[in-house]
């Protein structure tokens, strides 16, 4: 049975080992990587771009205490929503989710609120966060344990809220009824922040770690608590990588460099050694990991840097380790993705709010063909729920793809990805305080 307290142990003496503290500073190869484009990853951020914005319109018409919205309310949340199109045009598109009409008052004023079928969805939705409620209690609570003062701003929390699995407005749904767990302060900088109340044992464990606890790893893992072996990333390369010698031998000499817990405190190792590089690589691993797409956009991670202790320059280790990360520059911004989490084009061990989403996106899908129709025309909730559910089966049962299509041989040079590092920052995802 895995102890946390005899892990730490094992890893403190291993950091205070003269060769271990030598290894910090060991000479890794290093090698220029080309940027290879995945257009199955790009087409799944493509895709949940749009479903993941009109949930938040969703959301938002929700809180609304009217009941809608007005073209006038939402006419500058283009940028917000991550959207390419005016939001008007974007919920005209989806009249099986957002039904249109005229203001009570001035005719001219286009209105929107929930039809029927997408309230049916959002009951659905309500359920499973219920359902699993103890789950999002625990995956806050590991972000919470990765910073380094246990805090996070509540804005940089709602920005990561579609991507953590947070209940809308969990600061007053979700929080009030954990307060053994958590605790709202104040920041250093005055902003409002969530706060860990309490150090949990039990959930510092590492999603590389619970790998590799069991199964063909165990022997492994267990020379590994015993300080005898280090942890090794699963890597998938892109076609053509594997073959070459500086890969390969840049591969072996980082799998060497021992594993620190991203749990760990990280402040007795030097920041500009590779063992700290692995630290950091560690770091975004278990944070994606714990996203129910296995994805965030670089710039809610940016949010983060300082209390997650990753350097400022952190976009290069995506590129520098394309066996772990993908980094996508989709729908005009940048978004990291977990390969491992991913095979042939979707999730390898899906969260049942991916389920409910899927039901939601083929919802819209089927809109497109009803806009600017009659609403008459527009099936019943119960058919539309109905082929939501058969088409999420089928999906399933039928994405057989090849998967040597899911590597497009597309390459263009990053170097060390530090020109990411020049684009102009996104706009932060404040939407859910609209």
């Amino acid at each position: 049975m895995f102890k946390p307290e005899t892990f730490v142990s094992s890893i403190k003496n291993l950091l205070s080992h003269p060769q271990i503290h030598h290894q910090q500073w060991r000479s890794i190869v290093k090698v220029r990587l080309k940027w290879v484009k995945n257009r199955s990853l790009d087409h799944v951020i493509d895709t949940e771009t749009d479903l993941k914005a009109a949930c938040l319109l969703k959301d938002a018409i929700k809180r609304s205490p009217t009941g809608f919205l007005t073209a006038k309310s939402f006419a500058d949340w283009q940028k917000l929503l991550g959207l390419t199109v005016p939001v008007l045009r974007f919920l005209r598109r989806y009249p099986t989710l957002f039904e249109e009409f005229p203001h009570p008052r001035y005719a001219n004023l286009p209105c929107f609120r929930l039809t029927g079928t997408a309230l049916l969805l959002d009951s659905q939705e309500q359920s499973i966060h219920k359902a699993h409620e103890n789950d999002t209690v625990e995956r806050l609570s590991r972000v919470l344990m990765m910073m380094r003062s246990r805090t996070a701003p509540l804005q940089s929390l709602h920005a990561l809220k579609w991507d953590l699995g947070l209940p809308d407005n969990f600061e007053k749904v979700l929080i009030p009824r954990y307060l053994d767990h958590f605790s709202f302060v104040k920041a250093p900088t005055g902003v409002s922040a969530l706060r860990l109340a309490g150090w949990h044992e039990e959930f510092a464990v590492s999603a590389l770690e619970r790998c590799n606890e069991g199964g063909e790893m165990g022997d492994e893992y267990r020379q590994f608590k015993r300080g005898q072996t280090t942890l090794a990333f699963p890597m998938n390369f892109p076609r053509g990588y594997g073959a070459q010698k500086k890969v390969r031998a840049w591969m072996e000499e980082f799998q060497k460099l021992p594993y620190i817990s991203p749990y760990e405190d990280s402040r007795h190792i030097d920041p500009n050694s590779e063992l700290m590089e692995k630290r950091a690589v560690g770091v975004l691993h278990e944070f994606l990991s714990l996203t129910i797409h296995k994805k965030t956009k670089r710039n809610y991670l940016r949010s983060l840097r300082e209390e997650l202790n990753i350097p400022h320059k952190f976009t290069r280790l995506f590129t520098r380790y394309p066996g772990i990360f993908y980094l996508s520059l989709k729908c005009k911004t940048t978004t990291v993705a977990l390969k491992e989490g991913y095979r042939r084009g979707k999730l390898v061990n899906p969260h049942p709010l991916v389920h409910i989403r899927q039901k939601f996106y083929h919802v819209m899908r089927t809109g497109l063909l009803y806009r600017g129709k009659d609403a008459n025309l527009i099936p019943r909730e119960d058919v539309l729920l109905k082929d939501s559910e058969n088409s999420v089966e089928d999906k399933e049962e039928n994405e057989n793809e090849n998967e040597d299509e899911d590597e497009a041989e597309e390459y263009e040079e990053c170097g060390t990805g530090d020109e990411y590092d020049e684009e102009t920052s996104d706009v932060e995802d404040e939407f859910s305080k609209k």
